[in-house]
């Protein structure tokens, strides 16, 4: 059971919604640090919020675990207001200074992400002291590629974004598309038990210290995912669907169709649950997008009134 954390000085877990991860603030006498800045929509809270813990500071460095428009949509309205460095896992960087809609997740997931820019790529086994301690960088594919985790082996703090949430994580993404995702999560997870931290902070959620049980339930969901493909495909549109309902509030079934078509993922994951004998056509996705708004109401997440699905 998570109890009460307490953080040593200078560390400061702003805890969001599922439309925004979460934003840690790293703050020393040498300079103030941001990693991951939320959803494009949740910008300007994500400013006031940072605002507010920096207490008249500047913010002089943004870092980014991964490049899902959820960890990093209020980077370009905080380098406006801050003029400050952001770094990148160092795989996106030329992505991010072409800004290649097409090797970005942005288009590819129907989400939206203002242009920013970026100063620096983020390697696995670089160390950065922020909030006075050292922080190891740590490669984290699996949800996504390029991921990274954060580490600071003296406080046995991790920041595991999406590899590693209280009762899960992140959607397995490669895995839509022909690539490989539920092997190098399996390493992820494997790597975190033997780093033995003693408090995580995930990308979304509260931070908790129960990382063993976590680590059990991570793993068990993992085999369920991995045993049928299929299973992870569903669990991917039900998750985009969700996420357009929490940026939206509501959305017709038919604008659902019209979006599935428009974003590569969505359509991906949709080929992985087509019959051997069926097309993807307009009619099997409106069909298979009733289905998803039924399991989507039942869980508690959606109502379903007339052809509009709306956010609970």
């Amino acid at each position: 059971m998570t109890t009460t954390l307490r953080f040593p000085p200078g560390i400061q877990v702003l805890e969001r919604g599922w439309l925004s991860s979460n934003n840690i603030v790293l703050q020393d006498a040498e300079r103030c640090v941001l990693v991951d800045s939320g959803y494009l929509t949740h910008a300007p809270q994500t400013l006031a919020l940072l605002s507010h813990a920096l207490q008249g500071r500047q913010l002089d460095l943004l870092l980014n675990t991964h490049l899902h428009s959820d960890h990093c949509g209020g980077n370009a309205l905080l380098q406006k207001k801050y003029a400050s460095q952001t770094w990148v896992p160092a795989q996106e960087m030329d992505a991010v200074q072409q800004w290649d809609e097409q090797r970005l997740s942005f288009l590819a997931t129907g989400q939206q992400c203002a242009r920013f820019q970026c100063d620096g790529g983020l390697q696995h086994g670089q160390r950065w002291q922020l909030a006075g301690l050292t922080w190891e960088v740590i490669q984290a594919p699996g949800h996504d590629p390029h991921s990274i985790m954060l580490y600071c082996a003296q406080e046995g703090i991790l920041i595991s974004a999406d590899a590693l949430w209280e009762n899960g994580f992140g959607v397995i993404f490669p895995e839509l598309e022909g690539g490989s995702g539920f092997a190098e999560q399996a390493q992820v997870l494997a790597l975190i038990a033997e780093l033995n931290p003693r408090i995580v902070i995930p990308g979304h959620g509260a931070p908790f210290n129960d990382v063993s049980s976590a680590l059990a339930r991570a793993r068990g969901r993992l085999d369920y995912l991995s045993s049928q493909p299929q299973r992870n495909a569903r669990n991917a549109l039900k998750v985009l669907i969700a996420f357009m309902l929490l940026d939206q509030r509501q959305i017709t079934l038919a604008q659902l169709n019209l979006q599935l078509f428009r974003s590569r993922l969505m359509q991906a994951a949709a080929c992985q649950l087509l019959p051997a004998d069926q097309i993807l056509d307009a009619a099997w996705v409106q069909d298979l997008l009733s289905q998803l708004a039924a399991e989507l109401v039942g869980a508690g997440v959606a109502k379903l009134e007339a052809d509009y699905l709306i956010s609970c």
